[in-house]
């Protein structure tokens, strides 16, 4: 493993506590891409999806989305709740090394709607060495132009409400001697270096690149580091420290009067970074991970999932529980969705313990209202608690998600529903009207209505039950 970067946008105005307020979180790691490497990770999980799911997946993070390109692995985590207003639209990968055939530089991305909010995020790895800065901006350019996709409906990138860019950029500080650099990093004096990094120079004379903010380099230059140490470059070369990683992010402009003014971002969507910083404890690298923490406030353009998951008691029998459900009346429909049943705690949507084809396994449709059954004759019936997903085949992304509940003992015994959704400390409380409110452990609301989102409920008759769905198993 070589280098690692990050960023985790942390808050909506959905957010109750400290815990709650990540809506998502974003990893990025530059990764062994031998050969041996890439067909093990193809067989088998990446092992850092594999160790961030196992950290995050106990605080109701799932991972959402994932691009690989050779050694440029980007991670897309959010909390469960979330789900239904997330909607990944596609990952795409441009290679630029050895003239644009070979991946081990280039960048990688995903582009998805967040409560109706277009969002682009980028993970990249430009040229190295000091004398290759144009080549650099070209690869950057390169980068930024094929994220434009031809598919109908989505907008030009540089119309997206938000485009988050990272990576391993390569640009270095001009013109200082290596003597001054290491001095004045040895004085904490960041600030005598800022005027002549690279990027810094690029962005006084580029206008496109100028729109891309940056927090402040109030950490180390995080390359090049003998490894195993926090001593920089003692080899022969003994390159002069930069900063090579860097976070940077782009909010979509708005017009005014004067064409080429840049406006203050829409009151109703805006970042804010809260912390950017290195992790010099870091040393099995050259580099040193650096990571971005932000704050995202928006006001949804979305407020309810196309599929809502009815509210009422749970019931099972033996073998089989009835989910029914309301499909908004524009929703994409497809005999290949599927809905998923859970433990609370899965790592990703794959992580099923059962599902159900809604084509093959329906039993009434009336007014948008749909049933369909689920065999759960292999599920434990133990304390654990559960909850459902529906996977829409079309959007390509879970558009309706329950609460958690419990199966209990077979027989007919009832299925408990908690009022909180574990291990977090939210809970949603459905009124009269079909609405609920996200309210903290000491009852204060949040700032949304929330759509309530379960039903299971037993018939009153019995029904054929078809035979195991074989290996035709719903793969993301």
């Amino acid at each position: 493993m070589e280098r690692g970067l990050g960023s985790a946008p942390s808050r909506s105005q959905r957010s109750a506590s400290a815990e709650q307020r990540g809506l998502g979180h974003i990893c990025h790691w530059e990764m062994n891409s031998g050969i041996i490497s890439r067909l093990s990770d193809a067989a088998f999980e990446d092992p850092w999806s594999s160790i961030f799911m196992n950290v995050l997946s106990p605080l109701s993070f799932i991972k959402v989305s994932h691009v690989r390109m050779q050694g440029i692995l980007l991670l897309f985590f959010a909390k469960y709740h979330h789900l239904p207003y997330i909607r990944i639209l596609f990952t795409n990968s441009t290679p630029t090394g050895l003239f644009g055939y070979w991946g081990n530089k280039g960048g990688v991305s995903i582009s998805l709607k967040l409560y109706g909010y277009y969002v682009t995020i980028i993970n990249c790895h430009l040229p190295p060495h000091i004398c290759n800065n144009d080549k650099r901006l070209e690869h950057f350019d390169r980068i930024l132009e094929t994220q434009n996709s031809e598919r109908h409906g989505i907008p030009n990138i540089l119309d997206h409400d938000l485009i988050l860019w990272f990576g391993d950029m390569n640009f270095r500080i001009e013109d200082f001697g290596l003597h001054f650099v290491q001095e004045s990093i040895k004085n904490r004096c960041y600030s005598n270096l800022w005027a002549k990094d690279q990027l810094s120079i690029a962005k006084r004379h580029d206008v496109l690149l100028r729109e891309f903010q940056e927090g402040p380099l109030l950490f180390p230059p995080t390359y090049k580091f003998d490894k195993n140490s926090n001593n920089y470059d003692t080899s022969e070369k003994k390159r002069k420290p930069a900063w090579t990683d860097r976070i940077l992010w782009r909010l979509k402009r708005h017009s005014q009067d004067a064409p080429h003014t840049l406006s203050l971002p829409a009151p109703h969507f805006s970042l804010s970074l809260k912390l950017y910083v290195s992790h010099m404890t870091y040393s099995i690298s050259d580099h040193k991970p650096v990571t971005g923490t932000f704050d995202l406030e928006l006001k949804p353009l979305v407020y309810t999932p196309p599929i809502t998951l009815m509210p009422e008691s749970l019931w099972t029998m033996e073998n089989d529980m009835v989910v029914s459900y309301f499909s908004a009346p524009d929703f994409p429909s497809s005999p290949w969705d599927w809905i998923g049943l859970y433990k609370v705690g899965m790592r990703h949507i794959n992580d099923y313990v059962s599902y159900v084809w809604v084509g093959d396994n329906q039993i009434s449709v009336s007014d948008n209202l749909h049933q369909v059954y689920i065999n759960i004759s292999s599920i434990p019936k133990n304390a654990d608690q559960f909850l459902l997903c529906y996977y829409s085949n079309n959007l390509h992304s879970v558009v309706g998600i329950s609460t958690s509940f419990q199966v209990r003992n077979a027989g007919g015994g009832r299925v408990s529903q908690r009022t909180s959704q574990s291990p977090s400390s939210v809970s949603c409380e459905a009124t009269s009207g079909g609405t609920g409110e996200w309210k903290e452990d000491g009852g204060r609301p949040g700032l949304l209505p929330l759509p309530p989102v379960l039903s299971l409920q037993i018939p009153s008759r019995c029904f054929l039950r078809e035979e195991p769905l074989g290996e035709a198993q719903p793969q993301i």
